[in-house]
């Protein structure tokens, strides 16, 4: 069929939890076409169809959170993605993104998470606003991509970098400007409460603001203010946000991490569990693997960030308030370390700002302090004053029953949190989806193939509002993925963490292929999801 795709023989596992079946699918103008059931004796199809027997064919997959905020503006072939079969993300994470922003906010922002996404030389930011941004996204890019209103970017155009209370009237700005987000497309709005400067919103201000997100039919996806000492407590304040605002709750890679938690997943689950029996919309995502990710600075205790990037700096090279930190971080447990006092054996670097400081990539604080004679509090002082602040790590911490008992849930999605910047970032950004469907499918039977599908496909396109996606049904957008589950499993590593999966076969946006044969076509038609605000103000 010209401009089209049929698959033959598939094993469709559709996207919404039910028992697979055999079909022949039809892809043509960009839509699901034709699904027919698999007749024995079949004729084996034209020359330019697909023999899809023995594989897999099912909706491409959603990641729920993603840090490809400027790589699907700079790479936007995107590979580390289409090639996990990834055909949706969701962008504006942790509280802190690019829109909408001023020449001021922006600037700050762009050393702030520097380790996060990269500062692209000779990039060309042109936008200012949620609209220009997703404008920009629509220029061309591999996968289709949501965003979410950065709470803390808001905070920062208003307040600045105060560690306060927002005035009435910033309180009213604020909420403005999430409602003019909203209405340019953002699909909720996103927070990063172990970050400065969303971190200093109290709970009322939360409210406030998700009130404007849940009338105007958006979702609240927060990192909390606690994965570790407090993580309980840490959840039931955003359930009191959604309960009291009335918007849905998306929690945002949610785990119990650290030693604190180990074991614990069912409380966290209980109070979920009870929430939803109450009446609050609550849904999660989690990524398949134990340590976690983020920039060195984001360990600091939250009163060291205030004022931004230049004040941090100051405080560090000052002794006196370095020894503050010191003292909060290893004896006390700062907010920025999840209120448990550093280890510094788990602190382990993944990617450097300066080229110069390259060859400490894969150290950890403990390994570095124990090589240079140093105290490990000198050593991560020193790190960040040398890079200016734009040194990525990895925090060993997380707890193997945790993830397990997480994912079973039924509120659960995928979401990688990847970074894509750095010498060695976590492999999640280029493993999760294929790690999902072969460790804990295929080798382990955690979940049954139906099931993750669903967790992967159909569950988090209903979280996203994303109307005829997410499901392969006649009519649909033709977002797929065809692979082979004997196969499929991420080839990742920490030593080595952008390789591509294995098992992935064709992935379509679309319609249009962007892997065919597991080879990258380069083709580009993904597009910005814009939501459209179902309630008004």
């Amino acid at each position: 069929m010209p401009g089209g795709r049929v698959f033959r023989g598939a094993t469709v596992a559709d996207g919404s939890g039910a028992p697979s079946y055999r079909a022949t699918v039809t892809v043509a103008g960009g839509r699901i076409a034709e699904i027919t059931p698999e007749r024995p004796g079949a004729a084996p199809g034209g020359p330019g169809d697909v023999d899809a027997r023995g594989l897999v064919l099912a909706p491409g997959f959603v990641d729920m959170h993603s840090h490809s905020d400027l790589a699907l503006l700079s790479e936007p072939a995107h590979l580390a993605k289409v090639a996990q079969g990834v055909t949706c993300e969701v962008l504006g994470q942790d509280g802190l993104s690019y829109a909408p922003v001023d020449d001021t906010t922006l600037a700050q922002l762009r050393r702030q998470i520097a380790g996060w996404n990269g500062d692209p030389e000779g990039f060309d930011w042109d936008w200012r606003s949620v609209a220009g941004y997703l404008d920009r996204l629509g220029r061309g890019i591999a996968v289709n991509a949501c965003y979410l209103v950065p709470q803390g970017t808001v905070r920062m155009l208003v307040m600045g970098w105060d560690d306060r209370p927002a005035t009435p009237a910033e309180l009213a700005e604020q909420k403005a400007i999430v409602a003019r987000a909203m209405a340019e497309g953002a699909v909720g709005m996103s927070s990063g409460l172990t970050y400065t400067p969303g971190m200093y919103a109290g709970t009322a201000e939360l409210v406030e603001l998700c009130r404007v997100v849940g009338e105007l039919g958006g979702y609240y996806s927060p990192h909390h203010r606690s994965y570790g000492a407090g993580a309980l407590e840490a959840y039931a304040e955003m359930v009191r946000v959604s309960r009291e605002s009335g918007c849905p709750l998306h929690l945002a890679h949610a785990t119990m991490n650290f030693p604190v938690n180990r074991g614990r997943a069912g409380e966290l689950l209980s109070l979920i569990d009870d929430a939803v029996a109450g009446g609050c919309d609550i849904t999660l995502d989690t990524y398949p693997y134990l340590p976690g990710s983020t920039t060195l600075a984001a360990l600091l205790p939250g009163w060291a960030s205030e004022g931004g990037p230049d004040h941090t700096l100051a405080r560090l090279r000052d002794p006196a308030t370095a020894e503050r930190i010191r003292h909060v971080m290893e004896r006390e447990g700062s907010d920025g370390c999840h209120g448990v006092p550093v280890a510094w054996e788990t602190i382990q670097i993944s990617g450097t700002r300066s080229p110069a400081l390259g060859s400490l990539v894969g150290a950890t604080i403990a390994a570095l302090a124990a090589r240079t004679g140093r105290p490990p509090f000198e050593v991560f002082r020193r790190q960040l004053l040398d890079d200016g602040l734009g040194t990525t790590i990895l925090q060993h911490v997380g707890d193997e029953e945790n993830v397990r008992a997480i994912m079973r849930h039924p509120a659960h999605t995928g979401g990688s949190d990847g970074l894509l910047t750095g010498a060695r970032p976590h492999p999640r950004a280029w493993g999760t989806f294929p790690r999902y469907l072969g460790r804990y499918v295929r080798d382990e039977g955690v979940l049954t193939l139906e099931e993750c599908v669903a967790h992967l496909t159909g569950r988090p396109a209903r979280r996203l509002k994303l109307a005829g996606r997410g499901l392969v049904r006649p009519g649909h957008h033709a977002d797929l993925v065809l692979f082979d589950p004997e196969t499929i499993g991420d080839t990742a590593t920490f030593d080595d963490p952008r390789r591509t999966p294995a098992g992935v076969h064709h992935v379509l946006v679309n319609g249009v292929p962007v892997i065919e044969y597991a080879t990258p076509t380069g083709a580009l038609p993904g597009r910005p999801l814009r939501h459209t605000p179902t309630g008004t103000r």
